[in-house]
């Protein structure tokens, strides 16, 4: 768990994923006017989200609420930006926002995750985006006890997944979702 000091950037950046505690820290940070915009990204839908959809049941893609949260959190709907691809995990993630963060000709991001989510954000922006495009990583206030994580099963396979989602990074990504 480790967070970057705040600085001035081009867009803050909510990362998917522990609703509404990262938009919250986003709409914070951008309070404190710190950059112009706050970008949201947007989850595939996954196997849950299909089959609802084949009873006749919509779901609520989480970058909707994301969106929600901010705006009622003051921030203008204007300054709000919800990235156009869909992705299904951080690497994705990652390379969606560069991409935007390149072709909006942005050099800083503050990007918005959570405690247990850093470190693999940290390593994930330095191995897939260009140098030129810089990023300060900051986690919200989520309930996640980083001294205690094995005490709840929610917190545990937390960690199990960064583990394996860092180990996947360091061996060079032999494993690939579908769309790589």
């Amino acid at each position: 768990m480790t967070a970057d000091p705040l600085e001035h950037a081009g867009a803050i950046v909510v990362f998917g994923g522990e609703v509404p505690f990262r938009a919250t820290e986003a709409a914070r940070i951008y309070h404190q006017g710190l950059a112009p915009a706050i970008w949201v990204t947007q989850g595939a839908l996954r196997e849950d989200d299909l089959e609802l959809a084949r009873l006749g049941i919509d779901a609520t893609p989480e970058y909707v609420y994301n969106e929600e949260v901010l705006k009622r959190l003051g921030v203008p709907p204007a300054a709000i930006q919800i990235l156009p691809q869909t992705v299904r995990n951080t690497a994705e993630e990652v390379h969606c926002i560069a991409q935007a963060a390149a072709a909006g000709n942005i050099r800083k991001l503050i990007l918005v995750t959570s405690k247990y989510h850093t470190r693999r954000v940290k390593i994930l922006w330095h191995a897939l985006t260009p140098r030129k495009i810089g990023a300060v990583v900051r986690y919200d206030d989520d309930p996640f006890d980083p001294l205690h994580w094995w005490r709840k099963t929610g917190d545990a396979m937390a960690v199990s997944r960064e583990i394996f989602g860092i180990a996947n990074a360091w061996m060079g990504f032999p494993i690939k979702s579908e769309g790589w």
